[in-house]
């Protein structure tokens, strides 16, 4: 069974990854969060929030200038200008997912056996059309 922990420590390590493999000067930003100071800019946060926000991040942050990297946390929202946004990044070749593997829907028991046991290294895609 997968629990809460177990998700978050998956997200630790894959952050903690990805900062290491960057190249100097490179960015990593972030879904899964912490949620870091400039997003609480963003939303217009109090002072209070703000601070909460600073000591979330505070150690991957200091992981990330260690490294000669840089952190930045995205809130995702589900609207066309900002999904709009990243399909340009993906066509322009700014960007592109890792794709691990495509399973049918009929197995989407196997694909969350195989996001589980922490072997993919991309996106698991469960095919819901043929």
């Amino acid at each position: 069974m997968i629990t809460k922990r177990k998700i978050l420590k998956r997200f630790s390590k894959t952050l903690e990854k990805s900062l290491r493999i960057l190249k100097p000067n490179g960015k990593v930003i972030s879904i899964s969060g912490p949620p870091d100071p400039d997003f609480a800019i963003q939303i217009s946060g109090n002072w209070f929030l703000k601070i909460v926000m600073r000591i979330l991040s505070a150690g991957v942050r200091k992981k990330a200038k260690r490294l000669g990297v840089n952190f930045s946390f995205l809130f995702m929202r589900a609207n066309g200008e900002q999904l709009g946004q990243i399909t340009k990044l993906i066509e322009t070749g700014v960007m592109s997912p890792v794709m691990d593997k495509v399973f049918p829907f009929e197995q989407a028991n196997e694909a969350m056996s195989y996001v589980e046991a922490g072997r993919a290294k991309g996106k698991v895609v469960i095919k819901v059309k043929k």
